[in-house]
């Protein structure tokens, strides 16, 4: 996952244009996408897609030719979506169209203007600082166009049609943990799932922020009853503890699941109500789809110091912070695909397990007790009212032994779905 955050890094991304084809291009080599192009000015929702942005190359240079600030070095030296600029200025002319972080005088901010015709630099602050007044050349070289919106899809089909979104925003440029590392994790819980046998059918949304999930919501409109639960990640490589944002209803089984999986494993960690801010989590449960879709996240949004600059780059993630993220993906859909509700087939008196052999079948387990426990409360929520989680959660064992159990009971025909 690293390398693949590595890989991805130098590229310019934007909500439209070849850097977020050029991202796709290399996730793709992992996971085969469908890729969609959504033309400008098609109606999606309350919104229009936008003209297409992209850029060869921008630069401040003094007068001797040095280019003080250089796009080459970083995309994101350029303000997001600036029109084309060539002009020689003196500083104090420039001045009003850089954007620095006096706070953090050596990072470099990432800014935007994508719906407001706009141009500027991003620069560190002791950059401006070293930057004596005279004469400067600016050169922006980009085209904002009719094209396209691009985002991308990876299905793992399931044993029914119901699904479960996981989203990742693909818009951003050179930031680490604010969305690469989502994107990462995204990649490879992917193509996880693809090599076992699942129940949901799983679909992966690579797209721009905002627009690009609007835009994939507009398109699917009549089918998006089809999706049951939902995931949105981001921000899923730094050194903070897991977050899990609910969906807007508080309730939706995956805010059951995840609080579950977390509060089981003893990580340390955060689950926090929803808020109408933040990442496409805002889009999904709006109240026309209100859907079950929740947001996992190390540090929130706006949550650490180095959010939105420079210092969110390959030093600010880890392999390990990407690979427990993973982890807690995998664990928690393991609980998704399994939460069934049952029905006891015998619910007049306990059952004689015995002579069924069920008993018999857990000899030598180191975990005989809990797993003969796990029968009896299977057995006694199996009402067709409680889920596999609800047994859980009442019982207090892991959801592991209350989903095997169920699989015996299953199997000697006392339970059915």
């Amino acid at each position: 996952m690293y390398a693949l955050v590595e890989r991805m890094y130098p590229l310019c991304r934007s909500i439209t244009g070849d850097g977020v084809r050029a991202t796709l291009d290399i996730v793709g080599e992992y996971i085969p996408l469908q890729v969609h192009e959504v033309p400008t000015g098609t109606q999606v929702l309350d919104w229009t897609v936008p003209q297409e942005w992209n850029i060869r190359d921008a630069y401040i240079a003094d007068s001797t030719g040095n280019r003080v600030v250089d796009f080459a070095a970083s995309s994101l030296h350029v303000l997001g979506y600036s029109v084309p600029v060539s002009a020689t200025m003196p500083l104090a002319e420039l001045r009003p169209h850089l954007h620095t972080l006096p706070e953090h005088p050596s990072w470099v901010p990432y800014r935007t203007s994508y719906y407001k015709p706009d141009w500027g630099f991003c620069l560190a602050q002791e950059t401006l600082d070293a930057m004596p007044d005279g004469d400067y050349e600016v050169r922006i070289d980009s085209t904002i166009a009719d094209g396209h919106l691009t985002y991308a899809e990876y299905v793992v089909p399931g044993q029914v049609p119901d699904e479960v979104i996981v989203s990742c925003h693909v818009c951003h440029p050179s930031l680490a943990n604010d969305n690469l590392a989502g994107i990462a994790v995204a990649t490879y819980l992917a193509r996880a799932l693809a090599e076992q046998p699942t129940y949901y059918t799983y679909r992966f949304l690579f797209a721009p922020g905002t627009i690009g999930a609007i835009t994939w919501l507009a398109r699917n409109a009549e089918r998006v009853d089809r999706v049951k639960h939902g995931l949105v990640l981001a921000c899923a490589g730094d050194p903070g503890q897991l977050t899990y944002k609910q969906s807007r209803r508080g309730d939706a089984e995956i805010d059951r699941v995840l609080q579950h999986v977390l509060t089981a494993s003893e990580r340390p960690h955060r689950v926090t109500e929803f808020t109408p801010y933040g990442y496409d989590e805002r889009q999904f449960c709006s109240p026309g789809f209100n859907l079950g879709v929740g947001s996992l996240t190390r540090t929130p949004y706006a949550g650490y110091p180095e959010y939105h600059t420079s210092a969110d780059n390959l030093d600010f993630v880890s392999p390990a912070a990407m690979a427990d993220t993973l982890a807690v993906c995998r664990e928690a859909f393991a609980v998704l695909d399994r939460n069934r509700r049952y029905v006891n087939l015998s619910p007049y008196g306990e059952p004689q397990l015995g002579r069924r052999g069920l008993y018999d079948a857990l000899g030598g387990r180191s975990d005989t007790k809990q797993a003969q426990m796990a029968m009896l409360w299977v057995l006694s929520l199996s009402d067709g009212e409680h889920s596999l989680l609800d047994v859980a959660e009442r019982s207090g064992l892991p959801f592991d032994t209350v989903a095997a159990a169920a699989d015996a009971l299953r199997g000697a025909d006392l339970v059915k779905e």
